[in-house]
């Protein structure tokens, strides 16, 4: 069922956000060759819990899978072909040369805030450089069809024809979601559609959405059974962008943007 969020649940949301914004912030700031993910792993969690708050995706477990144990981190680390839930470990080293995308929850005051970021390591080669540019031009698009009167695939569409006129792949098995009390709640988001279609977006609908775009012709995220990391079919890199969003009349309200994520975009 899909939920209208109050304005005072929004407000709350907000913090949440701005928490998960701020995490990503201090992330971009630290993350250097030879760091282990689970020292940004650890980073992440430390000024969560500092601000009085706790990782959303601590303890995660989804439902309906039970072959899958719960998520065992903070943040999901996925370094070049591995689309999302990368696990953070000690053993696990980010190199000059990486592309890492970054995805981070917060809950407080009993409302979720959930983002991603792909940080871009030292040189990289212009093909990847521009699907990192490409991927974050895919959600600025999506959240700019997030308005009250558009329908769902309205975004879904956005994301998917700028994808593909760069002779990109979405990666249509992973999608984004509604959010709120819930980390995962209706309606799914997909990056891929049709205009026109889907559930009439209203004012106060919070989505969190997240373009996947890969370099190859992967369409799907592929992981072992009983493993949460996904990659691509063909091991070619992809990048993950996400924002928290509120739809509103005329412009949609991003709850998880902050300074540096602006001057990035």
């Amino acid at each position: 069922m899909i939920t209208i969020k109050s304005e005072r649940e929004i407000e709350l949301m907000r913090e949440s956000g701005a928490l998960v914004a701020k995490a990503l912030d201090l992330l971009e700031k630290e993350i250097k060759p030879g760091m282990t993910t689970r020292q940004l792993d650890t980073m992440a969690e430390e000024f969560i819990r500092d601000n009085h708050a706790v990782p959303s995706f601590l303890n995660y477990a989804p439902k309906g899978d039970p072959g899958v144990k719960p998520y065992p981190a903070t943040l999901c680390v996925s370094i070049n072909e591995e689309v999302v839930h990368g696990v953070p470990s000690k053993s696990r080293i980010v190199r000059e040369g990486d592309i890492v995308s970054v995805d981070c929850g917060v809950y407080k005051n009993g409302y979720h805030g959930d983002a991603a970021r792909t940080f871009v390591l030292g040189t990289i080669p212009e093909q990847v450089q521009q699907l990192v540019d490409v991927t974050r031009e895919c959600l600025e698009r999506g959240i700019a069809m997030a308005v009250e009167g558009n329908r769902l695939h309205d975004i879904s569409s956005a994301i998917e024809d700028y994808a593909r006129s760069f002779g990109f792949s979405v990666i249509e098995n992973m999608v984004g979601h509604g959010i709120g009390s819930e980390l995962h709640e209706d309606p799914a988001v997909p990056n891929y559609g049709r205009k026109h279609t889907g559930v009439n977006l209203r004012e106060g609908m919070t989505l969190a959405i997240e373009p996947m775009i890969a370099l190859g012709r992967s369409r799907k995220a592929v992981s072992r059974r009983g493993e949460w990391v996904a990659v691509t079919e063909d091991k070619k890199p992809s990048a993950h962008f996400e924002h928290t969003i509120v739809v509103r009349a005329g412009k949609a309200e991003v709850l998880t943007r902050t300074f540096l994520d602006v001057i990035q975009s």
